[in-house]
């Protein structure tokens, strides 16, 4: 079960850090001109310019998980709610009201005009894509899975011995060697097939 909790946790962060970078590069909103020209596709790094970042910084959290200490698991699932509310909140903002500041550097860039209302007069209307829904998803798969890790990181396994400090390998050992424990015997000049200390 824990395990598996383990699994969840992990895979919840590569999924939703997955779908954010990929949904940056998709188009979000379709800004139609009153001037009659060709609709302005907006992408989701325009949009949203958090959204490459983070989505970013959530995979590589999502790949520290999985080796990470009981601290840093903690500190992670913290790291990955707050992000997850974030570029919610952002996101949940292009599907109900697209605001001017994501279609203004796109606008002011086709058509060389400034200002807050010179832009505004030039929208006729903002439709959001599929894509803000489906990030939108993937923030809720992120924060439940950042839940889960606050949950039950406390009674994971340890990361790995290779990991701890090199002070474990000095003590003493008893019973048989497990692979990983053969490796570090190893690595400190121990011939873990020799008689034991």
């Amino acid at each position: 079960m824990l395990r598996r909790a383990r699994m969840l946790g992990v895979v919840g962060f590569l999924l939703a850090g997955g779908i954010g970078i990929i949904s940056s590069t998709q188009i979000w909103l379709t800004v139609r001109r009153t001037d009659g020209a060709e609709p302005l596709l907006v992408a989701g790094a325009d949009a949203l310019p958090l959204l490459a970042p983070l989505s970013l910084a959530v995979l590589a959290l999502g790949a520290a998980l999985s080796s990470a200490g009981r601290v840093r698991r903690y500190a992670f699932a913290v790291l990955a709610a707050a992000g997850a509310i974030t570029l919610g909140i952002g996101t949940v903002s292009m599907l109900v009201a697209p605001p001017l500041s994501a279609a203004a550097p796109g606008l002011s860039a086709a058509t060389g005009l400034s200002g807050e209302r010179t832009l505004e007069a030039l929208i006729a209307g903002t439709d959001p894509t599929a894509w803000p829904a489906i990030a939108a998803v993937g923030w809720i798969v992120l924060l439940a899975a950042s839940v889960l890790v606050l949950v039950t990181a406390h009674r994971w396994g340890a990361g790995g011995r290779r990991y701890d400090s090199a002070s474990r390998s000095d003590r003493p050992r008893s019973g048989p060697l497990d692979p990983i424990d053969s490796w570090d015997e190893l690595s400190h000049g121990t011939d873990p097939t020799g008689p034991s200390r």
